[in-house]
């Protein structure tokens, strides 16, 4: 039996590792220091929302942001992701979607080995454990960590039914969208597995029905669980901003460096810390490897290698990263595919994170096979990888910001610049200036505050944060922040071109929003045209620094309001 404890060593690391995130984020609660960006900003008051209104299911339903927005534009509840917040409150459904991520990707990962390796499992089982526990803490953008997490699931599902179809992989492969999602990867999923079944059909001369079946049940499965996206994206006719959004057109010298970007780091959705250990080790192996075939005079190997098909299939998407951003290029999908003019297949580099695992796994698969007796150096290379990925301070790796933050407090008994997930949304602070105004669900904006934080708190916004939605919406919307844009030069260029943050903009500065302690305006003038606001159902105005032009502009301060436990200094403002 101790013998048996100590072959299983990995699985202490991953059930220990489990166990102490639930234990820390459980004891450090909401004063947890996690990503604003496309997060806290994004997502999480989206739920919130959702639940306040009891509109998850609801088939037609108005959200209060973005002056009153269909359902049909948030998430699909047919998402374990969203399932779960519709059961707990929103700070445990965070963490508890946090551990799921980890335990998806160790789950596929083993899944599809035993399929694999057979009666070999038990051989390579340490690093089939740690590779896929690496991959799963790697510290994807959040909303979408279990999609990006399982996608060794869908390599089983599809394994099994090229292998041996039967109907429970079909109905396995029609459900794999509950916990993946189509614009990030079920669009490239499809595409890749239509280019798969070509190059079957060619190269066995054989028309595969059972595998040709695999793309229209994947495709009626993500349309049935995102039913709301294909709606509103290919059946809705109301002209969305991704109808008028500009993308720069780089130059040559920047398409190489976006390749590269793509190839080494990813962009900061995908941040897998790749260049500083697992590609470095890839490449090197690559070419010993290559460098042996041509020597053993087995050049063919080079081509039919899986390992090295791994490696070109990572390069093609980072090829597609960079060269999405020459506008040509953009021009000609779009005329291909016009429903999708707007759509960022730059995010074929999405998958690349679970490549470059994958081909780590195999160079140290190898190592297994063909010295044995460095199986202990295969196993430290793998640790080694996961210890990069638990240090690293990238943008959404939220243990160590948590953890940087609470040593910083008993360090020097403050806290970091970072504002907790208590403090972000305040939620005392704004139920003080609810309470004084008997608030009912008025119309309002922020300023110098992030919509998020009054939408999570049940206020109704006129702004917000969203990729898609009217384009008639943001017109109307503009003419709010008009002044303060032509005083700006660059958030007009940034609201014109993109315009998903649907803000009020400073006319002083380009941009006077930031999820920082240390805030540095006191106060300033407003520019902003209050008959637009008004004709729009404005009512009030959150902000985070005090307005000096009131009177001029056409509002009337009615509090300034502080919080023991909020950074924030609250100034409330009614249009007259």
């Amino acid at each position: 039996m101790e013998n048996r404890r100590k072959n299983k060593w990995y699985l202490f690391i991953i059930v220990g590792f489990l166990i102490f995130v639930g234990l820390f984020f459980a004891l450090v609660g909401e004063n947890s220091v996690l990503a604003v960006h496309d997060n806290l900003d994004l997502f999480i008051p989206q739920y919130k929302m959702m639940k306040d209104t009891g509109s998850f299911f609801t088939a037609k339903a108005d959200i209060p942001f973005l002056g009153g927005l269909s359902r049909d534009y948030l998430p699909s509840v047919f998402n374990l992701y969203t399932l779960v917040f519709v059961i707990l409150p929103e700070y445990p459904a965070y963490i508890v979607c946090y551990i799921l991520k980890i335990v998806i990707a160790v789950a596929g990962a083993v899944l599809l080995a035993k399929d694999v390796f057979k009666e070999d499992f038990a051989k390579y089982e340490p690093i089939i454990y740690l590779s896929g526990f690496a991959y799963g803490i790697i510290n994807f953008f959040p909303n979408f960590g279990i999609a990006f997490a399982s996608i060794p699931i869908l390599l089983f599902i599809v394994h099994r039914i090229v292998k041996k179809p039967s109907f429970a992989f079909y109905i396995a492969l029609f459900v794999y969208p509950f916990i993946s999602y189509f614009s990030y990867f079920g669009i490239f999923f499809i595409g890749y597995l239509c280019v798969y079944f070509i190059y079957r059909w060619i190269k066995d001369r054989k028309f595969s029905l059972s595998l040709f079946m695999i793309i229209p049940v994947l495709s009626l499965g993500y349309a049935a669980f995102e039913y709301r996206l294909f709606k509103t994206m290919l059946f809705s006719d109301i002209v969305s901003i991704r109808a008028t959004m500009i993308q720069a057109s780089l130059s040559g010298k920047d398409i190489l460096s976006a390749i590269y970007e793509g190839f080494a780091v990813g962009d900061m959705h995908t941040e897998s810390l790749q260049l500083y250990f697992v590609m470095p080790v890839c490449l090197f192996y690559f070419l010993i490897q290559t460098i042996i075939y041509i020597k053993n005079k087995e050049t063919k190997k080079i081509f039919t290698d899986c390992y090295n098909g791994i490696l070109l299939f990572i390069v093609f998407n980072s090829l597609v990263y960079g060269i999405f951003n020459w506008k040509p290029f953009r021009d000609f999908l779009e005329m291909l595919l016009p429903p999708l003019k707007g759509f960022e297949f730059s995010r074929t580099q999405f998958t690349n994170p679970f490549l470059w695992y994958l081909a780590f796994f195999i160079v140290l698969k190898r190592i297994y096979d063909i010295f044995p007796r460095l199986k202990w150096a295969a196993n430290l290379m793998i640790l080694l990888a996961i210890g990069i990925l638990l240090a690293g301070p990238t943008r959404y790796n939220d243990l160590f910001h948590t953890a940087y933050d609470q040593y910083h407090r008993v360090a020097s008994g403050q806290p970091t610049n970072n504002l907790t997930y208590k403090e972000f949304y305040s939620t005392d602070l704004f139920d003080k200036a609810k309470e004084d105004i008997d608030y009912k669900g008025e119309w309002a904006v922020a300023y110098g505050f992030y919509p998020a934080t009054l939408e999570y708190n049940g206020i109704s916004t006129l702004d917000g944060y969203l990729g898609y939605y009217s384009q008639n919406y943001k017109d109307e919307f503009r003419k709010i922040i008009a002044p303060a844009l032509e005083r700006v030069p660059e958030s007009k260029e940034y609201f014109d071109n993109w315009g998903a943050r649907c803000y009020t903009y400073s006319g002083n500065y380009s941009t006077n929003i930031n999820a920082d302690r240390v805030y540095d305006i006191d106060e300033e003038d407003l520019y902003m045209d209050i008959d637009a606001f008004k004709n729009l159902g404005g009512r009030y105005i959150f902000a985070r620094m005090k307005i000096t032009n009131s009177d001029e502009v056409g509002i009337e301060e009615i509090g300034e309001y502080t919080d023991t436990y909020s950074p924030y200094r609250l100034y409330l403002y009614m249009a007259k």
